[in-house]
Parts: structure tokens; C-alpha cells; sequence
């Protein structure tokens, strides 16, 4: 910690997403309207999920966890970048930059293996209905939401502890809208090959793991509903391609960036937003507009909600004659 202490670095200078002047006006209006409808859509899918009983059921209360995580990982770089649109000097402080690097491999990390547990449940539910209601109790869906946390806190420790004392003692430019971490390590005043492969074994066992696991079990799903009506096959198919396009979105980008040998490219940071504020805004959309019981949960609540606004703007008379 005295290492860090003593960097020279006590800043970083964030060179955003575009050096034209034009376009940041244009970024900044754009990305708050994505940043709101993040926010919104996925805080109601969560009242959605909390307040109607119907969708208390494993399925909803991993896509209500997902909802959370997708609000935290759009949260962590998104609103500095939005305010950085309409700032000259687009800096961050030291330990900014590190509580950057920390939550977006805390909240990826996380998000990886929760949508694990929402393809396993899946899998359950197509492949043994029957016993579906047993091998998804309350506690294995607890416990599934638990390992996500705790893996993605590991993986971001993991991470802090090879970046952490890195000396910084003049560089400072990081060409992105975020700390992304390979491209803060280039600027560390030392030879950093052996702890970029660290962190690239560590983030590339993570995300390939993860995302071979989740291709494996869409396939076991389509092998089984292949064998079934052509009904079947089709609502599955449905289904499954919407999840996939989420899968390989957000999987994708963590990938390329991470996966390979550390070579920093111009496209890695417009990569990064797919992870960053893409997909947190298509898991609404996707897992919400396609099914059929959240669509009837959130009219109900928006029809019980205006109603309630109704009733309430009315005279206390009539109100009372209501009841």
C-alpha cells in the first residue's frame, strides 16, 4: 500500500470515447437517455418481480437479481462519462481509477455466472420438468446468487492484487471512457508482461468457463427439445435466440478485450460499451417485452398505479362514497 502511496500518479486523464467537439453534445444526450431507460427498465422489473406474486418462482427471482447487477454495472463509469461530455478536462483521481477497476470486474464477474444459473434453470425446466420444482428450491436459487457474488468478488480481488501495487510515476493518458484495466497496466513505470498474463489467465478462465458452459447447456436444450413437437422446438428456439444475442453481446467484447495477449486496439473502448451499457439495456427488453407474464404483471401495475393517482386526485367525498 506505501507503493501506491508514493506513485507520482495522482490522476488519470480519461480521453473518452470521441476527441471531436461536435459529437459530445450529440454523446452526451444520447447516452443519458440509454443511462435513465437502464435504470428505469430494470428498477421495474425488480417492483415487478417484488410485488406480484405470480412471478415469485426461481425463473423471475434470478432475472430480478440480474436486473440489480445490470443497474450496479451501468452505474460504475456511465454517469462520470455522461458529465465528462460536457467537461474539458476529463480526469480522474487515483483512487477513482482503482474503485473503477474493482466494480466492473466485480459486477461482469458476478453477471457471468448469474446468467449461468439463469441457463441452468432453463435447462431444468425444458429438459426435467418434473423435477423442477425440486432441484430449484429457494435455497439452491439463493445459493446460486450467493456464488455470483462471491465469485465475482474473488475475481476482482484477484484482479486488485496484481494491479494494485504497480508503480505509476509519469504516463497518465488512459484512452478510454473508464479505467479499463489493461490499458491502465500499460502505464505502470515497469516491465508488466508477467502480471498482464495474470490477468489475462485470470479473466480468460472466467469468461471462456463461463461462456463454454452456457453454449453447452443451449445446446443439451436444443438436442432435447429436437426430439419433441415442432411447436416445442420452435418456442424454444424463440426463446433461446434472444438469450444467445444477450450471451454473445456481452461475452464477446469481455473476450477480445481480455482474453487475448495484451495489445490495447482503438475499438476496445467502443467494445466496451456493450458490456458497459448495451447489454444492461437489452436484458430489459429481451428477458421483459418476450414474456408474456411480465407484460401482464407490469400492466397491472401501471393500470393499479394510475388508478391510484386517479382516486386520489378526486374529492375526499367522492373518494369516501368509493369505499
Amino acid at each position: 500500500m506505501d507503493e501506491v502511496n508514493s506513485s507520482a500518479v495522482s490522476e488519470f486523464v480519461l480521453l473518452g470515447l470521441s476527441s471531436s467537439q461536435e459529437l459530445q453534445f450529440f454523446f452526451f444526450i444520447f447516452f443519458l437517455l440509454l443511462y435513465v431507460a437502464i435504470v428505469l427498465g430494470n428498477l421495474l422489473i425488480i417492483v415487478t418481480v417484488t410485488s406480484d406474486a405470480s412471478l415469485h418462482s426461481p425463473t423471475y427471482f434470478l432475472l430480478g437479481n440480474l436486473s440489480f447487477v445490470d443497474i450496479c454495472q451501468a452505474s460504475f463509469a456511465t454517469p462520470k462519462m455522461i458529465a465528462d461530455f460536457l467537461s474539458e478536462h476529463k480526469t480522474i483521481s487515483f483512487s477513482g481509477c482503482i474503485a473503477q477497476i474493482v466494480f466492473i470486474h466485480l459486477f461482469t464477474g458476478g453477471e457471468m455466472v448469474l446468467l449461468v444459473s439463469m441457463a441452468y434453470d432453463r435447462y431444468v425446466a425444458i429438459c426435467k420438468p418434473l423435477h423442477y420444482v425440486v432441484i430449484m428450491s429457494w435455497r439452491t436459487c439463493t445459493v446460486m446468487v450467493m456464488i455470483s457474488w462471491a465469485v465475482g468478488l474473488v475475481h476482482t480481488l484477484s484482479q486488485l492484487s496484481f494491479t494494485m501495487n504497480l508503480p505509476f510515476c509519469g504516463p497518465n493518458i488512459v484512452d478510454s471512457f473508464f479505467c479499463d484495466l489493461p490499458r491502465v497496466t500499460k502505464l505502470a513505470c515497469l516491465d508488466s508482461y508477467i502480471i498482464e498474463i495474470l490477468i489475462v489467465a485470470n479473466s480468460g478462465i472466467l469468461s471462456l468457463s463461463t461462456f463454454s458452459t452456457l453454449i453447452g447447456s443451449y445446446v443439451i436444450i436444443f438436442v432435447t427439445v429436437w426430439f419433441k413437437s415442432s411447436a416445442a422446438m420452435a418456442k424454444a428456439f424463440s426463446t433461446l435466440a434472444a438469450h444467445i444475442t444477450v450471451v454473445i453481446l456481452f461475452f464477446g467484447p469481455c473476450i477480445f478485450i481480455y482474453v487475448w495477449p495484451f495489445t490495447t486496439y482503438p475499438v476496445d473502448k467502443v467494445l466496451a460499451i456493450f458490456y458497459t451499457i448495451f447489454t444492461p439495456i437489452l436484458n430489459p427488453i429481451i428477458y421483459t417485452l418476450r414474456n408474456r407474464d411480465m407484460k401482464e404483471a407490469m400492466r397491472k401495475i401501471v393500470t393499479h398505479y394510475l388508478r391510484s393517482q386517479k382516486v386520489s386526485e378526486m374529492p375526499l367525498v367522492v373518494r369516501n362514497s368509493l369505499y
